[in-house]
């Protein structure tokens, strides 16, 4: 998706601690969603949570009622929604998802409900980066609703007034076709050698998606940067540009099979994703995590304010945020939130997580005013650095 997208030992995995950091934004402490005290009495639309329609038996009725699920940017083989969505239809037969513009960005996103509210074929349910999580929820985009997980979701990861909430997360990673690249790099300081001239590609806008967004944070950070100062990740790019080793094409899984895109920045489970996607393929795409510019993050999810469907918005996201839902982002090589929490329970898919990228090192994560300065920076100076 160009949504413009565990070993222990020497390797450190998000740990328990670290994914209770990674995404806080500067939440503020949990607060109760409106509605949790009129059970039985909401209607879909206004439902804060499945009790308030008289349970989860209720609310898949309401679901069924509808009949159908409008989502959008999902592509089948980003975090492995593929086989999120034929587990959701598998399970409620009567509910039929349509899924639009998978390679939608999180800025796309946005814009769908806005310039669709009122419409039929307006998207229910959003999945997007988090500083369009959290400006969507200022813009009152979003529904508050608390799925039936919510208490086991660090408070640090999701909006207070659950307006949203992250659900999966990953690291920026470097993807490399050793196939056709002789010498792979390991660090964003490799990426400035000759060898890499024509080589070296984002998943997108970084103005315009979460993944290309992550990429220049982790450039940033590699090149004496900060997260309230994104800058020398714009002229990293702007330096690679020059040189004539970053190429200005979306890198997509079309793109990394045909070899025009043989390096690509990008989040470590959509990387480790196409090393068993394209085996046998004339593929041998390798996934490291640059020690120079260890940066994590988390996607979220929001349910549209105005969604035409709300139950049935409302069902996918207890799916997405049951065991069943969470093991289906960690077979997709993603780092679901409530790993720590299923990890002590003992209800992770053990084997999905032995497959999980290696990293080396801390990750460290922006306040929401540095999330918010960095999109204003980068809006502002992106396309004048490639230039």
């Amino acid at each position: 998706m160009f949504r413009s997208s565990a070993r222990r030992g020497a390797a450190v995995l998000l740990s328990a601690a670290a994914l209770a950091t990674l995404g806080a934004c500067g939440a503020a402490p949990d607060q109760p969603a409106a509605g949790d005290g009129a059970k039985g009495k909401a209607q879909p639309a206004t439902a804060a949570s499945a009790a308030d329609l008289g349970g989860m038996d209720a609310l898949v009725a309401a679901a069924e009622k509808e009949g159908r699920l409008n989502v959008i940017a999902l592509p089948p083989d980003w975090a492995n929604y593929g086989e999120m969505i034929k587990a959701f239809q598998a399970k409620y037969p009567k509910i039929k998802v349509s899924s639009e513009n998978p390679d939608a960005t999180s800025a796309d996103e946005i814009a769908a409900v806005k310039s669709r509210k009122g419409q039929t074929r307006a998207p229910d349910v959003l999945d997007l980066g988090i500083a369009f999580a959290r400006s969507g929820a200022g813009e009152n985009l979003f529904a508050p609703y608390k799925v039936t997980a919510w208490d086991r979701i660090p408070a640090s990861q999701k909006d207070a007034d659950a307006r949203w909430y992250n659900d999966y997360g990953g690291y920026v990673s470097i993807g490399c076709d050793a196939a056709r690249i002789p010498t792979c790099p390991q660090t964003f300081a490799d990426l400035l050698k000759p060898e890499y001239k024509g080589k070296v590609a984002l998943n997108g806008n970084p103005t315009k998606s979460g993944s290309a967004f992550g990429g220049v944070y982790a450039a940033a950070l590699a090149n004496k940067g900060s997260f309230a100062d994104i800058q020398p990740g714009i002229d990293f790019f702007g330096q690679l540009r020059k040189s004539g080793n970053f190429i200005p094409v979306e890198s997509t899984p079309a793109t990394v099979e045909k070899g025009e895109t043989p390096i690509s920045i990008d989040w470590d489970y959509l990387n480790a994703g196409y090393a068993e996607q394209f085996k046998g393929k004339g593929v041998d795409w390798k996934t490291v995590v640059p020690a120079d510019g260890v940066y994590a993050q988390f996607y979220s999810q929001a349910i549209n304010k105005e969604a035409p469907n709300p139950a049935a918005a409302r069902l996918w996201m207890e799916f997405l945020y049951s065991t069943e839902g969470q093991n289906i982002w960690l077979k997709g090589h993603a780092r679901p939130v409530l790993l720590p929490e299923m990890t002590q329970a003992g209800t992770v898919d053990k084997d999905a997580v032995t497959k999980l990228p290696q990293v080396q090192g801390t990750p460290s994560f922006p306040a929401s005013n540095e999330l918010d300065q960095a999109k204003a920076v980068l809006a502002e100076k992106w396309d004048k650095a490639l230039s």
